[in-house]
């Protein structure tokens, strides 16, 4: 019987899933949230297998180099001869030996050798057993060799690309590196934001905690809610209903450097899928002016359900290039200007493992480049007085600090704004304060269990 018949006539097991999967992040360079997302649907497993099937994806992938290396030292020929299948159970096996303990070895060695049997001949399975138990007899496998320099230790120990690593060290030292690797290996929390057109924060959570939730206010943000456990909320009524949406904490601080009010004027240039401009028009009161802009035609519709989602009939798309927009708005126009700006991504890898292991420093400084351009267009737009905030989910100097220092040394009417800050968390965000010039905001992933993320505010002081 074939593999595709198998998957006719049986269930498959969270176990198969998660393979599929991570076969297809390795064959095709899919993106393992999308793919997984679409695994889940159509395989209908119960709530617990799924959330096992989500964990062995993103923890395999979070580890993937530091699997490697161990079965290296065990696959003669090497990994990369290996069939696609064998590669990914071996390492979605090892992952489980080493990283969870809610089955014994033993078992998860049985489970492997039977899947192995299903996919492919029995000698596979022969191999797929012989692996797995020589890892099991040599422990010091795992273990990071002597010989290793501080860059490719972390690198081992928190399986991350050596590159990156090096990148870090440099920007913000070997101990704070060896924290944003281990803290992007943590499984994210749910966090969401409360519309207070539709909803209140306290009732809310009262009304989740009411129905078993694990639920807490956020800290860092007055219009955030922090769940463990809870599952998908995208799902739930509260979402349909318009009165919460999925947020991440860090990027909900962006709200406060944009500091908006029912009277404004505000333009967000890069907003898809929409979250900061729906923040930006709930604290506005569904009152005044914002204008959400995406390059890609097929992402507005993304904002206008989102608005229509949450009752927000103030929002008008726009579908341009942010690079060209002082081509289609009129100069010194916007009491406010979001430049959420295409970054690496390098905040969000745990959200996102796969980011780590397909970017490259030649991608950073691509994007950077790019960023240099979207900035100065979008300046073009705020009028004297007013503000330009720019942020990305990056932790990347290169995309961050080093892209807002260029633009205020070649445009002097420009001025670095700290005042902003006086609505964070002083105590929760005491570090990224710490780290961060004045008018930026550049959070790391263990400052505060939330993604990294970079925030600037500007303000223009004088005509050009």
């Amino acid at each position: 019987m074939t593999h595709s018949n198998v998957k006719q006539n049986r269930r498959r097991t969270a176990r198969e899933v998660a393979l599929d999967v991570l076969v297809q992040v390795d064959k095709d360079q899919a993106y393992s949230n999308l793919q997984l997302n679409e695994a889940l649907t159509e395989a209908r497993l119960e709530r617990a297998d799924a959330g096992l099937a989500t964990e062995l994806v993103y923890g395999t992938i979070q580890r993937l180099s530091t699997l490697d290396g161990v079965l290296e030292q065990k696959v003669n020929k090497g990994i990369r001869k290996l069939k696609p299948w064998m590669r990914n159970l071996l390492r979605m096996s090892l992952y489980q030996m080493r990283y969870l303990d809610r089955v014994p070895d033993h078992a998860i060695v049985n489970e492997a050798v039977t899947i192995a049997k299903r996919r492919g001949q029995q000698a596979m399975a022969g191999f797929v057993n012989g692996v797995l138990r020589a890892v099991m007899r040599e422990p010091e496998l795992w273990e990071a060799k002597e010989s290793m320099s501080p860059s490719e230790r972390i690198a081992w120990e928190h399986s991350h690309p050596e590159w990156l690593v090096k990148e870090w060290i440099k920007a913000y030292g070997l101990e704070e590196t060896a924290s944003i690797c281990e803290a992007n290996n943590e499984p994210p929390h749910t966090s969401i934001r409360v519309n207070p057109l539709r909803a209140n924060r306290e009732a809310l959570i009262e009304e989740m905690k009411a129905q078993g939730m694990f639920i807490k206010p956020s800290v860092l943000s007055k219009d955030g809610i922090i769940g463990i456990g809870t599952g998908n909320l995208a799902h739930s009524v509260w979402y349909k209903e318009g009165k919460i949406s999925m947020q991440d904490e860090s990027s909900m601080l962006v709200v406060e450097a944009v500091r908006p009010e029912s009277s404004m004027r505000v333009l967000d240039c890069c907003a898809a899928p929409g979250g900061k401009s729906m923040h930006i028009a709930e604290r506005m009161g569904n009152k005044g002016e914002l204008i959400s802009n995406d390059l890609h035609a097929h992402k507005i519709a993304l904002i206008e359900d989102q608005a229509k989602r949450l009752g927000l009939s103030m929002i008008h798309t726009m579908n341009e290039d942010a690079s060209k927009l002082g081509a289609c708005l009129a100069p010194d126009s916007f009491d406010v200007v979001l430049l959420d700006a295409p970054c690496s991504g390098f905040g969000v890898i745990r959200r996102k493992p796969d980011l780590k292991w397909r970017k490259t420093l030649q991608d950073v400084k691509a994007i950077a480049k790019l960023q240099h351009e979207l900035i100065r267009e979008a300046a073009k737009l705020v009028r004297a007085g007013g503000r330009l905030v720019y942020s990305t989910c990056t932790i990347e100097p290169r995309e961050n600090r080093d892209i807002v220092e260029q633009f205020v040394k070649e445009h002097p009417e420009w001025t670095l704004d700290d005042s902003w800050k006086q609505a964070l968390p002083q105590d929760k965000l005491s570090e990224a304060f710490q780290r961060s010039e004045a008018g930026m905001l550049q959070v790391l992933p263990h400052d505060a269990d939330s993604d990294g993320f970079f925030i600037a505010s500007l303000v223009r002081t004088a005509q050009k």
